[in-house]
């Protein structure tokens, strides 16, 4: 009896052992087919397509080389801003005459001061020598351009 006991544990190992070996067995490589279809949409399978593909190529999968994954963080393209008009405009009257920059740059500090600190403004039209009251919403245009030309003539880059 304890001779059957050790040859029942001999075959239960010997099996255990056996599916171990089948489950540890390394993964066949194999052929891989893709193809592009009529809609432009590329496929990739085991199973070769059939005879209606005639662009099919075999990929074998052991000369694949696995994509790295999780360290490689994307990069954020960084291109150069594009000046507008009134940048290049600005750039190149500094460029060719910081006298008449530096001009431009104080007659803009001086309006925008007169046009914060003065809510009843009168101008003058254009062909009449009369003055007209400014409005609200033509002060604060004339605010707005004042800083744009501010920040064009007067910041040093």
């Amino acid at each position: 009896m304890i001779f059957m006991l050790k040859k029942e544990t001999f075959s239960a190992m010997l099996l255990r052992i056996a599916c171990l070996m089948m489950l540890t067995q390394p993964v066949l490589a194999g052929v891989i087919y893709t193809w592009v279809d009529e809609n432009g949409v590329t496929h990739y399978s085991q199973q070769p397509p059939g005879q209606d593909h005639p662009k099919t190529q075999q990929l074998y999968s052991e000369d694949i080389e696995p994509g790295k994954v999780g360290y490689i963080a994307p990069v954020k393209n960084e291109e150069p801003p594009k000046m507008s008009e009134p940048e290049k405009s600005a750039a190149l009257i500094k460029a060719q005459d910081t006298k008449q920059a530096e001009a431009i740059c104080e007659n803009a500090k001086h309006n925008l001061d007169v046009l914060t600190t003065h809510t009843k403004l009168t101008r003058q039209a254009e062909g009449n020598k009369e003055p007209v009251a400014m409005t609200e919403e033509e002060r604060q245009a004339a605010i707005s351009e004042n800083q744009q030309r501010i920040k064009l003539f007067c910041d040093k880059k």
